[in-house]
């Protein structure tokens, strides 16, 4: 495929050519109100022949002028050749015989459609994006693209669905995963569209995940295996706490001979002071009325 870069093109300052159309309106009516004039006396052919070609001149002029406005830009094409794009917002005149085809360069947003798709597991999942996006080159969106504008969004969802295959919905800390690390997944799918909408001459600004949930018919299920993770990590989390504090208290006992203790009774404080500190509900003392080894 042929590649079109964009290029400057020729245009003139569009209230000067207004002047020089005005001036050929104006020469036409003075001559043809001669060619009236002296109709009665003789036929000033000439009068009317001049009249006659700054009219047309005028008429000519008349399509050349166009108005750009900011963050706008013309794409001009003489008889299917591309002659070149006008990015200079306001009033200008170029050749009357190109046809002037408008392209915003505004920046905007694309909300794509929440997609059924699997992760990497899988698993299937629910998610939609947000992408942020404008026209750089204005030559390739016209003339590379049939549609510049439904080509974006046919991409954007093919760049989801190549990114949701790449991760799983959720993972461990050390693994990326779509819902534990937004920013990093943000960078790849924003690399992801801009790879595939460059050759439309789009620049991605940005492009993030809008919406992400597991699929209704396994969200229940999913939602039970996160809890049970939750309360698995929790319970690694409170036995590591206990059994250091469990070890700080015998070292304590035993730096400040507090009390004696032989293996058993360790074993039976450490057993203790696990169960008052893992256990779920508030521990009921015993009060020992007798001797330690009692």
């Amino acid at each position: 495929m042929k590649q079109i870069a964009e290029k400057p093109a020729f245009k003139i300052n569009g209230f000067a050519m207004l002047l020089v159309a005005l001036a050929l309106l104006v020469f036409s009516g003075w001559e043809g109100w001669r060619f009236f004039a002296q109709l009665t006396l003789r036929t000033d052919w000439g009068a009317l022949a001049w009249s006659t070609l700054a009219l047309i001149a005028f008429l000519l002029f008349v399509p050349g002028f166009f108005t750009v406005q900011p963050n706008r830009a013309k794409v001009l094409i003489f008889f299917g050749k591309y002659t070149g794009s006008v990015r200079d917002d306001g009033f200008w005149w170029a050749n009357p015989f190109t046809s002037k085809v408008a392209v915003s360069l505004r920046v905007r947003n694309f909300n794509s459609d929440v997609l059924k798709v699997n992760d990497k597991h899988g698993n299937p999942i629910e998610i939609g994006t947000v992408v942020v996006w404008q026209v750089v080159d204005t030559a390739k969106a016209v003339f590379d693209v049939d549609d510049y504008e439904e080509f974006v969004r046919v991409q954007v969802e093919t760049a989801i669905r190549a990114l949701a295959s790449r991760y799983p919905y959720d993972a461990e800390e050390h693994e990326l995963s779509l819902r534990g690390s937004p920013d990093a997944v943000a960078q790849a799918l924003t690399d992801e569209v801009q790879e595939r909408l460059k050759v439309a001459g789009v620049r991605v600004l940005e492009a993030r995940i809008s919406h992400l949930a597991y699929a209704p018919e396994i969200a229940q299920a999913m939602l039970r295996r996160q809890q049970a993770q939750a309360i698995i990590s929790a319970r690694r989390l409170i036995v590591d706490a206990a059994v250091g504090m469990v070890q700080q208290a015998l070292e304590h006992l035993e730096r400040e001979n507090v009390v004696a203790l032989d293996e058993e009774k360790k074993a039976a404080m450490v057993n203790n002071l696990m169960v008052v500190l893992t256990g779920d509900q508030a521990a009921s003392p015993i009060i020992n009325t007798g001797t330690l080894y009692g």
